[in-house]
């Protein structure tokens, strides 16, 4: 189903830095050369094109700007897109002088490592962020010599969604300065015929700028250009600033003869459904509402004004209900009601009267809603052609009750039984979104964020208006049998009136004769089908006018639909079914060039006479910061110290004294189930424990057994925080709301001074400025015997934590010396023994090395070491039995 939106582009160039010297018009005065019109900062943008193909829906979208730099000396220039985030880069190149430098794109883990080794002698930021509601925003910047041209070149595709009744593309108009050659244009077509097309920008204010608007279509070809001159750019007659500034938004659709069409191209076909005319379905509907201390003020009163609103729109023949959720559960009315008119009135007065108040119990609220659905249909409470719909809106995590996720999406997908849908709306960003989705998913329907903001009870009313209207149910799409591959989804369980239904997939025999298409889905009245028939010879003489876009659209639409439908099952998805699933995205999204949640496009740049890398990632949604969110945050965020303390394997602690160019080590000999204190600070209230675990089965040695760290307990009391990590998954608790990730997840959480960023095997854990620790999950071969998954700790920042700091590694956070000598050869002619004192201690130390794993979790890096035996003992503070705590908080 479509979202609210689904733009096209968004088109937004900065350019220049401070220029030091005299203004321009003295320079003129002293005899300096005049500089073009539209020179700012002595950076001229003298051309940028935004060129839109569209066919079948399909865009392929290229953003070009060209600028030249007028000063004596070198200067910046920096390039903006915001495209939407349901869309793939494909492709971006940066020329300047003549010399391309092309992205590529590479699988995360491979660009990764690319990038790192590309920035270890510098920091270099990512090049693309979430911003705002629905877009992605790309930016790069080079140095560009003084008197040099740089050109750069975006290039990304999307399938446009149907959205009540229409397509459209949204583009965002905001160049920052005069643009000689400034040019928006679209060329669309469809084989179906366009039937409305249309475009609007928010800026044109005047007739002069409305001049420069042109739209046209006829049959199958549609065509929008805007070509305003510097003129025409001019706030005013003789401003030197653009009143370019806004949204720029083409709509269209097509005719609709037929309620399906099928395209055949290159051994691809796309299958477009959209009827119309249909009468609506009956539907049942339920309200699940959070009404929890958390929704008090504007929160609730928009989602009060959004209900009365819906209200009005709700259709005699609906039956509906309310359930109102906080620590406990209330209802409207004990089973659905008819939408009569007295009902409504009085589901008014119950909306109006709605209170906010205690903790959030999804759990039971959501299993009571279903099971007043479940029952209306056992007990023939409802008419036997209509459908039913759960809708629920909460703004934080279950807190009481059952609480954790993974059971909660259970119980739901039981209860529901794949009988009807499951649409969840996460009203702010205070909750685990990706628990919303993977629920929602798996029960056939979607997520939304609903964004506070003045427009809240807007939002909340426009995804009602989308499933308002369900005109078929059960709906499936039939090929021949034994003629397609690689089909993507084909059965729905609704069409909404207003949006449309799309199917791709590959031809197992290109030299057919005829390709047939059935559609069926039960209607209000009856069940339908509907049939479309193709001639292929047919087909290929009506391809021909198409080339002039591009050939291999279809074949790119299934690829972008394919790996979309893929992703979104990942989410739901375990172990070697989910591996297999991801490694079809990932090959997918490499073959086809798509910058997607599995791939970076590496882009090197060049600077001061040497190419520095840098990277595009594609950034995921989740409980995150509403306004940006870093696409990269451990690579483009944190870039590892030289001198951490950290533990690892089988637990070694290191600890590296930089004062020394040297490093310590020790291991801790503990039972499975023991839980160590690793840091206690009780001035910034910090502390962070570790618990041990063994091998599957026990070593015939016991002198030879392995133990690790398989959980870490990482808590600010002041803060009221916790983070439970262990090698399947990552917990964190802000008071009682819980929120839950999986080392797949690829999220930043920022909140009251915490970020923790999870990337694929690394987990980045601030507190503020100033204390900084990361988690490295490694990760063993499936079927191995002996070992577990395990975890290793890094401390890479701790100057802001106090002097009282202690544990077995804080207790090495403040200075200390130590000294070897009578190095000589020991047991093992390969590492030598010596005499260490520390600490008032001689200790016999050997000399060995040991893994630093953060930059590579495969092989790591080696730290050489002095040993300290015995569990550390003469080194650390005490015994270490002596940081045995009972429990990992």
């Amino acid at each position: 189903m479509a979202s609210a939106r689904w733009p096209c582009l968004i088109l937004a160039l900065l350019s220049g830095v401070a220029v030091s010297g005299f203004p321009r018009r003295l320079c003129r005065l002293l005899g300096k050369r005049s500089l073009p019109e539209g020179v700012v900062d002595g950076i001229e943008v003298y051309g940028t094109k935004v060129h839109c193909k569209v066919t079948s829906r399909f865009a392929h979208n290229v953003v070009t700007t060209r600028a030249v730099n007028h000063a004596d000396t070198a200067k910046e220039v920096s390039f903006n897109v915001e495209l939407p985030k349901t869309a793939f880069i494909t492709n971006f190149t940066l020329t300047i002088d003549g010399v391309t430098y092309p992205g590529n794109v590479k699988e995360k883990e491979v660009a990764k490592k690319q990038y790192e080794k590309a920035v270890s002698q510098g920091k270099t930021a990512g090049l693309v962020k979430a911003s705002g509601r629905k877009l992605e925003k790309f930016t790069v910047s080079v140095n560009v010599a003084a008197g040099s041209k740089v050109t750069f070149e975006l290039t990304y595709e999307e399938l446009l969604k149907r959205h009540k009744g229409k397509y459209e593309m949204y583009l965002k108009v905001q160049p920052k300065q005069l643009v000689k050659h400034f040019e928006i244009t679209a060329d669309i077509f469809e084989p179906q015929g366009i039937s409305t097309l249309d475009a609007e920008a928010s800026f044109i204010t005047n007739d002069l700028l409305s001049s420069a608007l042109t739209k046209s279509f006829s049959g199958k070809k549609g065509h929008v250009s805007f070509k305003p001159s510097l003129d025409q750019q001019r706030s005013c007659p003789t401003c030197t600033d653009s009143l370019l500034k806004g949204d720029f938004i083409i709509t269209y659709d097509v005719n609709r003869e037929s309620p399906a069409n099928v395209q055949i191209v290159n051994g691809y076909f796309v299958h477009f459904f959209a009827p119309q005319g249909l009468p609506v379905v009956p539907k049942n509907v339920v309200f699940v509402i959070d009404v929890s201390g958390s929704m008090h003020g504007r929160k609730m009163e928009q989602t009060k004004d959004a209900l009365l609103k819906i209200l009005e729109d709700v259709k005699e023949d609906d039956y509906l209900n309310f359930i109102l959720f906080s620590g406990g559960v209330t209802t409207w009315k004990d089973t659905l009601v008819q939408a009569t008119p007295e009902n409504i009135q009085e589901a008014r007065k119950f909306v109006m009267n709605i209170r906010d108040q205690g903790m959030t119990n999804i759990n039971d609220a959501l299993l009571k809603g279903i099971s007043m659905l479940n029952k209306a249909w056992e007990e023939y409470r409802v008419l036997e052609r209509s459908t039913s719909i759960v809708i629920m809106l909460t703004d934080g995590d279950a807190n009481v009750g059952e609480s954790r996720p993974e059971k909660i999406q259970e119980n739901v997908r039981n209860a529901i039984g794949g009988k009807f849908p499951l649409y969840n709306l996460g009203f702010g960003n205070n909750l685990n979104y990706n628990f919303l989705e993977r629920m929602a998913l798996e029960n056939h329907g979607l997520a939304r964020r609903i964004y506070e903001d003045s427009d809240a009870n807007v939002q909340l009313q426009g995804f009602y208006e989308e499933v308002a209207n369900p005109l078929l149910t059960d709906v499936e799409m039939e090929y021949p049998e034994n003629a397609i591959l690689d089909l993507t989804q084909n059965s729905y369980q609704h069409f909404y009136d207003g949006s449309e239904i799309v199917v791709a997939g590959r031809l197992a025999d290109e030299d057919m004769n005829s390709f047939k298409a059935d559609v069926k889905g039960h209607g209000a009245i009856n069940d339908l089908t509907f049939t479309e028939e193709l001639d292929m010879k047919e087909m290929e003489k009506a391809l021909k006018e198409r080339d002039y876009i591009f050939g291999n659209y279809i074949e790119r639409l299934w690829a972008y639909l394919t790996i979309e439908q893929l992703l979104e099952k990942c989410k739901n998805a375990h172990g070697e079914e989910k591996e297999n699933l991801t490694a079809q995205a990932l090959d997918l999204s490499l073959k086809y060039h798509f910058v997607t949640p599995l791939t970076s496009m590496v882009v090197t740049k060049p600077e001061d006479n040497e190419n520095k890398t840098a990277i595009a990632d594609k950034p995921g949604e989740g409980p995150v910061d509403a306004e940006v969110i870093p696409s990269m945050a451990y690579l483009t965020n944190y870039q590892p110290p030289q001198t951490p303390y950290y533990v690892d394997g089988d637990p070694h602690f290191i600890i590296q004294v930089p004062e020394k160019d040297d490093a310590i080590c020790f291991n801790i000999d503990e039972d499975p189930g023991t839980v160590l204190r690793l840091i206690q600070d009780p001035v910034t209230g910090l502390t962070v424990n570790g618990q041990i675990i063994g091998e599957k089965r026990s070593s015939l040695d016991s002198q030879t057994r392995k133990t690790y760290f398989g959980k870490l307990g990482i808590a600010n009391a002041q803060m009221d925080f916790q983070i439970e990590v262990t090698p399947e998954r990552i917990t964190l608790w802000h008071g009682a709301a819980q929120s839950t990730f999986s080392w797949l997840d690829t999220v930043t959480v920022t909140q009251d001074g915490l970020s923790v960023t999870i990337d694929r095997k690394n987990m980045v854990v601030s507190f503020g400025d100033g204390v900084t620790f990361v988690v490295v999950l490694h990760q063993v071969w499936k079927k191995q015997p002996i070992h577990h998954d395990f975890l290793g700790f890094y401390v890479v920042d701790s100057h802001r934590m106090s002097a009282q700091t202690h544990g077995l590694l804080g207790q090495f956070f403040h200075p200390f010396d130590f000294k070897v000598s009578d190095v000589h050869p020991g047991s093992d002619p390969t590492k030598p023994d010596a005499t260490m004192v520390v600490k008032n201690h001689r200790l016999t130390v050997t000399r060995g090395s040991q893994k630093d794993y953060r930059k590579d979790v495969s092989v790591g890096t080696k730290v050489a070491c002095w040993f300290v035996h015995n569990n550390g003992q003469g080194l650390i503070d005490g015994v270490h039995s002596d940081y045995i705590v009972p429990s990992l908080f």
